[in-house]
């Protein structure tokens, strides 16, 4: 947590939220619940995010996997490779522990009137996806392509029936949607690494004769690069 002398200006920007619980949720995966009377009645719109103070003045954003209107948001934080702060945050904070973040935010959102839904990415945008798939009424037309590197990675989503799964290392998502060639008029949500999410996109658009405002977009990360979402 930052020194006191920075928690004034801190709690102008943030809010004070305490880790509930925390557990394995995947092979590289933990669930956390952060509570704070602060996040009660908010109103919240599935596949948003929140921004956490995870080291010093370093923030790093997370999807929200649920939201609690009594004052709780859980998160799903995946343990990168790299081990950077985010991930050292993500693999040791415990039960009990202070933290700081902002209030759920992002325009990356369901669209629950859309009349199918398309969903393309990796871990990293599973997360996102489970909000929204959570939200979905069973009989909505649901499908896509969703990516990990083992079948352990899987978050345990809503619908995952009408998911094709991929390992990674296989068939690339851009060749995966190739292969699905979902129809237009619905919306897609495509998120992960920025250039397969680009490529996606291209694919959508450019073959399958999608309308571009119809693909939302959401690049969390690229190769050597941070400061994405």
């Amino acid at each position: 947590m930052p020194s006191a002398l920075l928690n004034p200006v801190l709690d102008l920007v943030t809010l004070r939220a305490t880790v509930t619980a925390a557990e394995p949720i995947t092979a590289r995966m933990r669930h956390l619940r952060i509570e704070s009377e602060t996040l009660t009645g908010l109103d919240v719109h599935p596949g948003q995010q929140v921004r956490v103070l995870v080291t010093g003045l370093t923030l790093r954003t997370y999807s929200i996997w649920r939201y609690d209107p009594s004052g709780a948001v859980e998160l799903c934080v995946l343990d990168h490779s790299e081990g950077g702060p985010g991930a050292r945050w993500g693999t040791s904070v415990g039960i009990g522990d202070q933290v700081r973040l902002r209030k759920p935010e992002g325009t990356f959102t369901l669209r629950p009137d859309a009349s199918h839904h398309v969903f393309v990415g990796e871990e990293t945008a599973s997360v996102a996806f489970g909000a929204m798939l959570a939200a979905l009424p069973e009989g909505a037309r649901v499908s896509g392509c969703v990516e990990t590197g083992a079948a352990e990675d899987r978050l345990p989503l809503a619908h995952s029936e009408r998911l094709n799964w991929l390992a990674r290392g296989g068939t690339s998502l851009p060749e995966a949607v190739q292969d699905l060639a979902p129809e237009p008029g619905g919306i897609a949500y495509v998120a992960g690494e920025a250039r397969t999410v680009q490529h996606v996109r291209q694919v959508l658009v450019r073959e399958l004769g999608w309308d571009r405002r119809s693909v939302l977009t959401k690049p969390f990360w690229a190769p050597g690069k941070r400061g994405l979402e």
